[in-house]
């Protein structure tokens, strides 16, 4: 017998059909297991960089993290040091001068060829176009194609003392100004510069040329129409626009600049003295040649620290829109 509420009985499929007056959807879990399966899908795809990158990166840096806490030969036993590697590090005169030599650098490596950089990219954008832009470019880009140890090798020969720097000085007379300007104290770490200065210009010429073509063309015509000269063009419609550009440069170039290594090995291996010492090569020398293994690990860590606190304020003002 029907209810007095006309509903019909429990069992009945009327029951579980909605009325005509329900606009639910009908629930679909399938969507919501197929969701599912594309994110874990997506996890599975980028799995295998995330194990190399913990394995080669990560581990390696927990592990010198640890190491830089004991003294330890590589060999024998590791005696716990707590920080008293760091202390090394930032109290001996000779560790302080090598950490000032990579910041010297920085000038060299990044500043230098960023400027030169600007002024390269803007005259190269005015003057070149077609087939001699692309080979002016080419060959700017040349010094990121070479390894760094024949460049390395190449300079060591042309600033040696019958290299072409020397013979080129005493061709117009100037015979006192010539020396071993890689095994002079005084001119050892500028010379390095210089072939960091080449080594970095043509990167940072092309990244900013690359930006300069990526600016719309209508701000330099308005900027002309106010009456913008050259240079006036260049500090407020260039110069604004290549923010990011700029930071990617500095980034690359000072990293470069404190992480040196191959350069100055070929050059002059850190000679004469320390003058030309910087911390990679340091570290080579404490870990593998005085057995330091835990000073080499602190002053790694030193330097990774010294390159996170140069680099993320760069990011930082030189981050967002154009």
């Amino acid at each position: 017998m029907t209810s007095a509420l006309g509903s019909a009985p429990a069992g009945s499929d009327t029951a579980s059909r909605p009325g005509r007056g329900d606009t639910r959807a009908p629930v679909r879990p399938h969507r919501k297991r197929w969701g599912r399966t594309v994110r874990w899908s997506g996890w599975l795809w980028v799995l295998p960089a995330l194990i190399m990158y913990g394995v080669f990166v990560l581990r390696p840096l927990v592990l010198t993290m640890q190491y830089s806490l004991y003294d330890w030969n590589g060999i024998g036993a590791a005696r716990w040091a707590g920080l008293d590697n760091y202390l090394t590090v930032f109290t001996d005169r000779d560790l302080l001068k090598i950490i000032s030599n990579a910041f010297i650098l920085i000038i060299f490596f990044s500043f230098i060829p960023v400027l030169l950089g600007l002024l390269v990219a803007s005259l190269v954008r005015r003057i070149t176009t077609g087939p001699a832009g692309t080979m002016v470019r080419t060959v700017l880009f040349l010094p990121q194609v070479i390894p760094l140890v024949a460049a390395g090798i190449a300079w060591s020969w042309v600033l040696s003392s019958n290299g072409l720097v020397n013979q080129a000085l005493r061709a117009v007379g100037l015979d006192g100004v010539t020396r071993a300007w890689l095994g002079d104290f005084d001119t050892a770490l500028p010379a390095v510069g210089v072939i960091g200065t080449w080594v970095m210009l043509g990167l940072c010429t092309i990244l900013l040329i690359t930006g300069m073509s990526k600016i719309d063309p209508s701000l330099y015509e308005a900027a002309r129409i106010d009456g913008a000269g050259p240079v006036r063009e260049f500090f407020a419609v260039t110069l604004p626009s290549l923010r990011q550009e700029i930071g990617i440069c500095l980034t690359v170039t000072i990293i470069a600049a404190l992480a040196s290594f191959d350069i100055v090995y070929i050059s002059t291996s850190g000679g004469p003295g320390i003058q030309t010492t910087v911390p990679g090569l340091e570290i080579y020398r404490l870990a593998f040649s005085q057995r330091q293994v835990g000073l080499a690990s602190a002053l790694a860590v030193v330097l990774m620290a010294l390159v996170l606190v140069c680099v993320l304020p760069i990011q930082r003002l030189t981050r967002g829109e154009k």
